[in-house]
Parts: structure tokens; C-alpha cells; sequence
């Protein structure tokens, strides 16, 4: 069995935005797919993927916390996120810590 990966501290993580809407009854597993073939990452380095839903009134974020996989959603109960511009074949975006809090 391979050693498992330390998960970076949160302010040494990357953060990704699926470009694609996301169906929210996704779980751990449907996230962890995503990132596999849609990244190209392994979720175990400790980086930060965001899922938005169509309506962009939900989100998911999906996280390897050190020992598991964490997810946190919220719903907004008025307005919607506003994705960022991205080039219509990107797959996603890299974000930093100003867009999150902007998104």
C-alpha cells in the first residue's frame, strides 16, 4: 500500500473551478471522479475544487483534509455566484484567495 499524501495547509492550497455545471446530489465519490478526469489531480495533495450548479446558486467545495475528504455547500437564498471568464475549452480555472472571496 502507498503512503498517503500530506494534505497542504489551506493557505499553501490551490483552488480550482470546474468550468462545467454540476449536478449537486454529487457526493464524495462523483466529486472525487471529477477531479480525477477532469484536473488531472490527485484531491489527496490538499487542494480546493469548487462544483457550481446551473442555476449558480449552489456550491461545493471538495477538500482532503489529511485523513478524508471533506465537502462544505452552501445555497444562497437570494442572487447567484458569478463564474468567472474562462476560454469555452477550458475544463477550469485556477483561482487564488481574492476570487474565492469574490466568487
Amino acid at each position: 500500500m502507498l503512503p498517503t499524501p500530506l494534505a497542504s495547509p489551506i493557505g499553501a492550497a490551490k483552488i480550482f473551478l470546474y468550468s462545467k455545471d454540476v449536478d449537486m446530489r454529487k457526493s464524495f465519490d462523483g466529486l472525487h471522479a471529477l477531479v480525477q478526469e477532469e484536473f488531472q489531480r490527485d484531491v489527496r495533495a490538499g487542494d480546493l475544487f469548487l462544483f457550481l450548479n446551473r442555476r449558480l446558486d449552489r456550491i461545493k467545495l471538495l477538500h482532503w483534509d489529511g485523513d478524508g475528504m471533506t465537502i462544505w455547500m452552501k445555497r444562497l437564498e437570494a442572487g447567484r455566484y458569478q463564474r468567472p471568464t474562462m476560454s469555452p475549452d477550458a475544463k477550469h480555472v485556477e483561482m487564488d484567495a481574492t476570487d474565492l472571496a469574490l466568487l
